[in-house]
Formats: C-alpha cells, sequence, structure tokens
C-alpha cells in the first residue's frame, strides 16, 4: 500500500472512532508497526491528528469552544498545579492581568503577594479576586455565555489603558506550527492585546493542550513562557525548544 492509501485510511478509521490502535493500523494496511509509526508522526506534524501511547487520536474540532462547567471537571490536578506555580510568580506591588479559563481561575486561591492589582476578563476571576481582598479590574465588553468571558472590541478597549508587569493566560491548542491558538477569534484579540502590553506574559495549560491547534492564532511559541502541570518527557523536551517551559511536578 502507497504511503498516500495508508494515510488515507488511517484518517479514515479517526473519522469512525476517537482512538485507533497501532495493532488495528498494521492489520488494516499490511504495513509494518514502524512505517505505521512514522505515518502517526507524519500526520500529527501536518496537524491531522494527535499521538497518543499505542496509536493515535482525533484532534479537536477548531471552533468548537468546552463550556466553563465541561473544562472544569478536565485535569483538575494538574490545573491547580500550574496555578500554584503561576501564583508563586506574582511578587508584591505587581499588577497583572489574569485572562479568563479554568487553568488560569486555578492560580487565584494561591496569591500570596501583598499590594497587587488585577486586571481580569474573566466573569468568575473577578468575583474571586474581590473574595481574596485582591484589587481587581473587569475589562468590559460583551460576556461569552460559554466561557463566562468578556470578549470583542470592549474587552480590547478596556485592555489598553493598562500596562501589565505579568500575565498569565489561556489556550486551547499550543502547537509547534500553529503556535497559541483558541476557537474564538474575539476572545484571541483579546488575549493578544494582554499578552503585548506585559512584561512578562505566561500561559497557563494542562497537557491536554499540547498538540493541539484551534481555529485562531494568538502568538508563536516564543512568545510566552509555559507554565504547566506534569507533562509526558517527550512533550515536554519537543516543546523547551520552542519557549521556555515551568513544569509543576506535584
Amino acid at each position: 500500500m502507497l504511503t498516500e492509501e495508508r494515510h488515507f485510511t488511517i484518517l479514515n478509521f479517526l473519522k469512525e472512532k476517537e482512538i485507533v490502535k497501532i495493532q488495528e493500523l498494521t492489520d488494516a494496511t499490511g504495513a509494518s508497526e514502524s512505517t505505521i509509526r512514522r505515518d502517526l508522526t507524519d500526520l500529527e506534524d501536518a496537524g491531522l491528528l494527535r499521538r497518543v501511547h499505542g496509536g493515535a487520536a482525533k484532534v479537536s474540532r477548531k471552533r468548537i469552544e468546552p463550556t466553563m462547567n465541561e473544562k472544569s471537571s478536565r485535569f483538575s490536578e494538574e490545573k491547580r498545579a500550574a496555578g500554584r506555580l503561576a501564583a508563586s510568580l506574582i511578587e508584591n506591588d505587581d499588577c497583572i492581568f489574569i485572562d479568563a479559563g479554568t487553568t488560569t481561575l486555578a492560580l487565584i486561591p494561591y496569591i500570596q503577594a501583598k499590594n497587587i492589582i488585577a486586571v481580569t476578563n474573566g466573569f468568575d476571576h473577578l468575583r474571586l479576586l474581590v473574595e481574596k481582598g485582591i484589587q481587581a479590574y473587569g475589562t468590559g465588553g460583551m460576556l461569552k455565555q460559554s466561557t463566562q468571558a468578556f470578549t470583542g472590541t470592549g474587552a480590547v478597549h478596556g485592555l489598553q489603558q493598562y500596562w501589565f508587569d505579568k500575565a498569565f493566560l489561556g489556550v486551547n491548542g499550543i502547537h509547534l506550527k500553529a503556535g497559541y491558538t483558541t476557537p474564538d477569534p474575539e476572545e484571541a484579540a483579546v488575549k493578544r492585546e494582554a499578552l503585548k502590553r506585559a512584561q512578562q506574559p505566561y500561559v497557563l495549560a494542562d497537557a491536554s493542550k499540547f498538540q493541539e491547534s484551534t481555529f485562531t492564532h494568538i502568538a508563536d511559541l516564543k512568545e510566552a513562557v509555559i507554565i504547566t502541570g506534569k507533562i509526558p518527557e517527550k512533550t515536554r523536551k519537543i516543546f523547551e525548544q520552542a519557549t521556555d517551559i515551568k513544569e509543576a511536578l506535584s
């Protein structure tokens, strides 16, 4: 079977199921395991699938945005670890931006720095910051129901009056070629504006965001430092060639 035919067969398998095993593909194509592994690597590099242990998985649909409730139940321990590490980087008297999202929300309970000012486009984030006694400002803008994020030109204009010591951003995808991405162009515009207004921009992400890309480009990988929970060694080695990574080991 030719390479193109194998690739077509692999992608057809992934149309039918979320994950396909290498053994299934060797049986279907008659190719060796090493050949299938090379095919999966080529298809992953093209952004058409995601390698997983023992096989491959579908890449996420480019414009689908999970709700806050859906995201909050995923990788919760890793998000708390990343949040704890991110909070430890905040210093007394800092002015910071905290993006909407469940991973960035996880950093707020761990903030210990004194006399800080926080700006956020997250509805839940604003409430939690106020409850913690932190001086907080909302960006304004349209509140997006599914993600509880303030978006649109109002949020971008709201950000343009501030400059930040540090910004903590959430993303939906971290990909070597696509960079940092999110499904919604209006949310991407807010993230992009916050990133360029921060002396030290950080992206908070759990392991599921790596090797994923969604509809809208935010920035190249080198433009921010990644803060994450525990990720596979192979993933860390691949991405630390493109940008700095701070990994929370517990």
